[in-house]
């Protein structure tokens, strides 16, 4: 390479280091995140405004800028280690004393921003705290002087710390209604099926302590947590083992001998198909085999469960109302209890496709349908059927 060559590599290299770094947002999530935010700094300004007559400064102070620096990162990016709890509240808390303390110190104000910052920086992380509002709230404190001699010390306690306690409940509550996790998920907590086990994407066979050495190593322990980044090698290793499954279609390993029921079909029925086929699974068609839905194991123990608590009753009384006779009453049809939002497939959809939908444990089977009309059927075993004679091919 020439050096004019060289020369214009490194400027488009530096021109396209000026860019967005980040991918496209989907809508879907960008709604989520803006509208978390805005509902979140809706109620906590009503709420400083219903704490007004109690507290010794004016409304309009309570709700300082620093929170919606705050609420950009626990509504937009809540897996970051720098939007957690403990971030979060210590380190404005921590950082509010700081600046606090420093307006007691010294009276020229350019310095007093100065020092404000320059303490809490180091002493966030030390804290293990860093979050960046917690700069903003130094500098806050550092540039109002009246609010800390009317408050004192008790401006990390309200508004900062209230306010920041607020917004970490109210991004708890929003998460899960929003299907998302928040705070971060913990190494080794209980997987989505309750036991010990992490999810099978995840099983990695680094420990806890090797995925912390990664981070560290690569200076990214501010940027990603140990649970990411275990979810990030497991997804890169399903993604790698679809290049090896060659040119397989859905067609290619689907089971094509369905046995299906009809939303009408009762829960007795449908449980004693399960008993004779041993399926875990089964479609719910309509005429023509236009396909309506999925009926797994699962529907009926978590319906009887529910029924239970519901009606006061055992489970095992709750189970045998719910496949009893159609006049009992109760969710008596396949079609009250079917999953309508499971993946499907067509018979082109590539294996590669398939295989990271069967192997995060929330789906036992995708349909394969073609033209609305389920063709077929690819579970678990199936897959597991097709990566073997992969394997004896490779």
């Amino acid at each position: 390479m020439n050096q004019k060559t060289d020369r214009q590599t490194r400027g488009s290299l530096l021109w396209r280091s000026l860019g967005p770094v980040l991918p496209p947002a989907r809508p879907a999530e960008t709604i989520r995140a803006a509208s978390g935010a805005l509902i979140a700094t809706a109620l906590l300004a009503l709420s400083f405004a219903m704490a007004a007559p109690n507290l010794p400064l004016p409304a309009s102070l309570t709700l300082i800028a620093p929170f919606g620096a705050s609420a950009v990162l626990l509504f937009a990016v809540p897996n970051s280690p720098l939007a957690q709890p403990w971030s979060a509240l210590v380190g404005n808390v921590l950082a509010a004393l700081i600046g606090v303390a420093v307006v007691k110190v010294f009276d020229d104000p350019n310095l007093r921003i100065v020092v404000a910052l320059g303490l809490t920086i180091p002493m966030t992380i030390l804290a293990r705290a860093v979050h960046p509002p917690a700069g903003a709230v130094a500098m806050t404190a550092a540039l109002s002087p009246e609010l800390v001699d009317t408050l004192g010390f008790g401006f990390a306690a309200a508004p900062v710390g209230l306010g920041t306690l607020i917004l970490i409940v109210l991004a708890m509550v929003w998460a899960r209604l929003s299907g998302r996790h928040y705070p971060f998920r913990v190494y080794h907590a209980p997987g989505p099926f309750g036991t010990a086990d992490a999810p099978p994407t995840e099983r990695l066979g680094l420990s806890e302590s090797e995925l912390t050495a990664i981070l560290d190593s690569y200076r990214q322990s501010l940027n990603l947590g140990v649970e990411d980044l275990a979810r990030l090698i497991g997804a890169a290793e399903i993604q790698a083992a679809t290049h090896r499954t060659g040119p397989l279609t859905a067609a290619d390993i689907m089971s094509r001998d369905l046995v299906t029921v009809s939303p009408e079909t009762s829960l007795d029925e449908v449980a004693g198909i399960f008993r004779r086929h041993g399926f875990t699974s089964l479609p719910v068609v309509g005429p023509e085999m236009r396909f309506f839905g999925v009926i797994f194991q699962i529907h009926l123990i978590r319906q009887a469960r529910e029924d239970a608590f519901r009606l006061e009753t055992r489970f095992a009384a709750a189970m045998r109302r719910l496949t009893g006779s159609p006049g009992e009453g109760g969710a008596k049809r396949a079609g009250d209890i079917m999953a309508v939002a499971n993946p499907r497939a067509t018979p082109t959809t590539p294996v590669a496709a398939l295989l990271p939908q069967l192997a995060d444990g929330h789906c036992d089977a995708v349909p394969v349908l073609s033209k609305g009309r389920i063709v077929g059927i690819v579970t678990r075993t199936d897959m597991i059927a097709a990566l073997a004679r992969q394997s004896l091919t490779a």
